[in-house]
């Protein structure tokens, strides 16, 4: 049963990208279709963040992974670079985790 929920998703998924490739070019051409397009991976991966900071299983939680996220938020806003956003807040995340 496992194998074919997995076939089945993986044509879903098949067919899925066959239909977006099969749009038209005009309809991708629209300002609000491009738009749109663009900020649906944004919003994604917004979702998928604050659900793994968010929650434990069915519950809400404050916990270190907030406060990382809270440091990591700060150094984007400060243009600090990749790496020292990424360490900034394993370093908050560790050192909450350790109190």
């Amino acid at each position: 049963m496992t194998w074919l929920a997995i076939l089945v998703a993986a044509a879903g998924c098949y067919l899925l990208k066959l239909t977006g490739l099969s749009v038209p070019p005009q309809v991708l051409e629209r300002p609000v279709v491009s738009r749109v397009a663009d900020l649906i991976p944004v919003a994604l991966l917004a979702g998928l963040v604050a659900v793994q900071v968010f929650t434990t299983g069915p519950d809400l939680v404050l916990d270190a992974r907030a406060a990382a996220l809270a440091v990591a938020v700060v150094l984007l806003l400060l243009r600090a670079p990749f790496l020292v956003v990424v360490f900034g807040a394993a370093l908050v995340a560790a050192l909450l985790r350790l109190l």
